[in-house]
């Protein structure tokens, strides 16, 4: 009989340096994005961001949307569009649509 562990794995947490090295681009442009309000990554207490996989997917996603042209506000709208159809297709698999 195998035992199979239920314990789940954190997230990975990248600081802003080896998070911009991970997805090819400067540490001033994490900042500038999350000015933006295009990511909100985690902090520590004492104000240290920390990135999760989840922020990294999305930095991927900003880098390919800002190298087919779109620039700053036109990746904001199309992320903010991205996000909704990701919040309807789940409220529509739950059968919580109103």
């Amino acid at each position: 009989m195998s035992v199979v562990s239920s314990r789940v794995e954190p997230d990975p947490a990248y600081g802003i340096s080896a998070a911009a090295e991970l997805v090819g681009t400067g540490v001033q442009n994490l900042r500038a994005y999350e000015a933006r309000g295009l990511l909100s990554p985690d902090r520590t207490p004492g104000g240290t961001r920390r990135y999760g996989t989840d922020d990294l997917d999305r930095l991927r996603r900003i880098g390919k949307l800002l190298a087919d042209g779109l620039n700053l506000a036109g990746v904001a709208m199309v992320l903010d569009l991205q996000d909704e159809n990701t919040r309807l297709r789940a409220r529509s698999a739950t059968g919580s649509e109103k």
